[in-house]
């Protein structure tokens, strides 16, 4: 599933809007939180909630490329964020702006059958 549209803009983000960019369930998102302590540290608010900083979202995004799109186990992805984070940001953000790329044709291609 492609990524929603994301622009670090805001200083905290809920655990639902993390789950939304990610387009994953809120269960996951809080199941990886916990998993990767070192990369992912969450504040808590008054109530308990978590609230993810933009660099908490963009670790997410890079542990959701490892697990989801290279198939990685969480072992592995830990390990590979360790050794190589500024790399793994850089294939991540490739990835997505490929899935864009691909949603814009696809909507182009229907466009153009649509029409003849």
């Amino acid at each position: 599933m492609p990524y929603k549209e994301y622009k670090p803009e805001k200083l905290y983000y809920s655990i639902g809007e993390v789950a939304e960019i990610l387009g994953e369930s809120t269960s996951l998102v809080r199941f990886w939180s916990d998993s990767f302590p070192e990369f992912v540290r969450p504040q808590r608010n008054k109530k308990g909630n978590r609230k993810f900083t933009p660099a908490d979202v963009e670790n997410l995004r890079i542990i959701h490329h490892l697990v989801k799109d290279q198939r990685m186990t969480l072992e592995g992805a830990a390990a590979r964020m360790k050794v190589n984070k500024e790399g793994l940001d850089h294939r991540a953000e490739a990835v997505e702006r490929l899935r864009g790329i691909k949603e814009s044709l696809m909507e182009i291609s229907q466009l153009l059958n649509s029409r003849f």
